[in-house]
C-alpha cells in the first residue's frame, strides 16, 4: 500500500485535472434505503400483504404512515432515476444489502437516496474499494424525506423539491468538491489474523476482507512499543464514527488507550469509547458530549455567588450558553484530527488512571487495547468485530483515505 507522502505525491497531478469541470459523469449508481415495510416484508416472508399489514395492526404500529413513508420514498426514487436518465446518464440501481464491488467500481457516482444511515452505508461499503485501489468514485446524496429525516450528509432539503437541478448541475460541473476525512482501523496481533465481522443491517457474517487485504510486519519501534508482531488494516473505513465498548450496554467496559504515540498509558472505566471525525461530530459525537440550559443552570446555582446580580443574568441566557457550548464540539469535515470520547467514565478510586486523564480531547491518532469480556469494535454503527480482551486497535487518519463528495449550495 503507498504511504501518505507517496499517494500525495503521486496523485496531485491527477487531482489538479480532476476538477468539477472535468468531472465525466455517464454512469450513476442509486443506492436506495430499506424502507420500515420492506423491512417487515423482509422479517416476515411468508406472510401476504393482507396478512402483513394484520400483524402490524396487531402489534400496535401505524400502517397507513407506514405504507405513506414507503410509497413517499419510492416516488422520490423514481424522480432521481428518472433526473439523471435526463442528463443522458446510464443508472443502475441497488439495494443497500446488495452492493457489490463490481457494481460499485462500473459508476461514475454514487447516490444513495434516503437519509444519512443510506449514506453511510454506501461510504461503507465502498470503503474497500476506495481504501485498497487508487480509484475514487464521488458520493453524493439525495434526502428523500426531508420532513422526517435531517440528512446532514445529503444534499441541502431544497433539492428535494426539485432534484433535476441538482443533477443538472453536477452534469455541467457546477458544484464543489469536498472530501471528508475518515477514520482507517488497523488491527495489532501475532499474526495478522482478522476476526470474521457482522454486518448489523443484515446481521450476517462478512468475509469479504479476508481476500482484500494482507498482513504487514510492524517496524521494530511499534512492535516493541505495542507487544505486537504484525499489523492489518480493516477494508472498512468510518466516516462518521469508530465505537468500541461491550455488547451489553449495561456492562463496564475496560480499555486502554495510547494517544499519539506518547508513553503514557490510559487507563479507564466507562460505557464505551467513541472515536469521531469532524463529519461524525454533528452526530453521536454532539450527542454524547452536548449539555442542556438545565445542566447550565445546576452548574450555575451550584456557585458561592448564585445568587448575584452576575450569575443571575447569566442563568436567563442559560438556553443561549448551552447552545454556543454544543456549536463548539462540530469540527470540519476534512479536518485531519479525530476526537475520541469517553462514555460515562467512572471517576472513584483508582479510575481514571492517571487522573489527569480526559474525557475528551483531539487526537491524530489511538491505540486501543481491551480487556473486555463481549466487546466490539463497531465501524458507523454498521460493520461489527469481536473486540474482546487482549485485542489491539490503531485508530488514525490518512489523507488517501478522504471520501469525494460532491456540494451544492
Amino acid at each position: 500500500m503507498l504511504k501518505s507522502k507517496q499517494f500525495l505525491q503521486r496523485f496531485s497531478k491527477e487531482y489538479a485535472k480532476f476538477t468539477p469541470a472535468n468531472f465525466k459523469l455517464k454512469r450513476a449508481l442509486v443506492v436506495t434505503k430499506l424502507s420500515r415495510y420492506e423491512f417487515e416484508q423482509l422479517r416476515h416472508p411468508g406472510l401476504s400483504k393482507e396478512q402483513l399489514e394484520q400483524k402490524l395492526r396487531d402489534r400496535g404500529t401505524d400502517v397507513e404512515m407506514v405504507l405513506y413513508l414507503h410509497n413517499l420514498h419510492k416516488d422520490f426514487e423514481r424522480r432521481i432515476v428518472q433526473s439523471f436518465q435526463d442528463v443522458g446518464c446510464e443508472v443502475k440501481l441497488s439495494s443497500r444489502s446488495s452492493l457489490s464491488k463490481d457494481v460499485m467500481s462500473w459508476a461514475d457516482l454514487i447516490v444513495p437516496v434516503g437519509g444519512d444511515g443510506t449514506f453511510l452505508l454506501s461510504a461503507g461499503r465502498a470503503s474497500p474499494l476506495f481504501a485498497l485501489s487508487q480509484q475514487k468514485t464521488p458520493i453524493v446524496g439525495f434526502n428523500s424525506d426531508p420532513l422526517h429525516s435531517e440528512g446532514r450528509l445529503m444534499l441541502p432539503k431544497h433539492y428535494s423539491d426539485n432534484p433535476a437541478d441538482a443533477v443538472a448541475r453536477i452534469k455541467s460541473g457546477d458544484f464543489k468538491w469536498m472530501h471528508r476525512s475518515r477514520v482507517r482501523t488497523t488491527l495489532l496481533g501475532s499474526n495478522g489474523k482478522i476476526p470474521e465481522s457482522t454486518d448489523l443491517f443484515r446481521h450476517t457474517e462478512v468475509k469479504m476482507e479476508q481476500v482484500t487485504t494482507d498482513p504487514e510486519m510492524l517496524d521494530s519501534h511499534m512492535a516493541s512499543k505495542y507487544k505486537a508482531k504484525m499489523k492489518r488494516i480493516l477494508p472498512y473505513l468510518a466516516l462518521n464514527e469508530v465505537f468500541i465498548g461491550e455488547h451489553i450496554s449495561s456492562r463496564v467496559s475496560h480499555l486502554q488507550l495510547v494517544l499519539d504515540h506518547q508513553d503514557v498509558v490510559n487507563k479507564t472505566k466507562c460505557s464505551g469509547l467513541c472515536v469521531s471525525t469532524g463529519t461524525g461530530s454533528t452526530s453521536w459525537h454532539t450527542s454524547i458530549n452536548r449539555i442542556t440550559s438545565s445542566d447550565v443552570d445546576d452548574l450555575l446555582r451550584s456557585l458561592p455567588n448564585s445568587s448575584s446580580a452576575d450569575v443571575l443574568r447569566l442563568r436567563e441566557n442559560a438556553q443561549e450558553i448551552a447552545q454556543r457550548y454544543n456549536q463548539g464540539l462540530l469540527f470540519a469535515p476534512d479536518d485531519p484530527r479525530l476526537c475520541y470520547s469517553i462514555r460515562e467514565q467512572i471517576c472513584v478510586g483508582v479510575w481514571p488512571s492517571p487522573k489527569t486523564f480526559k474525557e475528551r480531547d483531539f487526537v491524530k491518532n489511538v491505540f486501543v487495547k481491551s480487556h473486555c469480556i463481549d466487546a466490539n469494535l463497531v465501524i458507523d454503527g454498521s460493520i461489527s468485530y469481536p473486540f474482546n480482551d487482549g485485542a489491539k486497535a490503531l485508530l488514525e487518519v490518512h489523507p488517501e483515505d478522504a471520501l469525494l463528495t460532491i456540494a451544492l449550495d
